[in-house]
């Protein structure tokens, strides 16, 4: 049961995450829930590793943290403004 309960907590950390990031990103992003969904978890696990890279803490200190949601959202914005610049490129070639 706990592993269930990791999983489904990580989901909806993910899914705030995704809908953090588009609010705070401008301009309007073509995205379903299961994108912003996808966005979120992606973001999370960007974020986890930037935060390992500077800080060297893993899951061992704890999973849940106020810092790992933070940089959950922090990376759930950097790839959204890469999948923004990407689609972008693509529309205008």
């Amino acid at each position: 049961m706990s592993w269930l309960g990791l999983i489904i907590s990580l989901l909806v950390i993910g899914l705030i995450a995704g809908f953090i990031a588009r609010a705070v990103v401008p301009g309007k992003q073509q995205m379903s829930i299961g994108m912003t969904l996808v966005l979120g978890i992606i973001g999370s696990f960007v974020g986890g590793f930037l935060g390992y890279l500077l800080f060297r803490k893993d899951g061992e200190d704890g999973f849940f943290q106020v810092s790992g949601i933070i940089g959950s959202i922090i990376g759930a914005i950097i790839v959204l403004v890469i999948y923004l610049a990407v689609n972008r490129r693509k529309s205008v070639a």
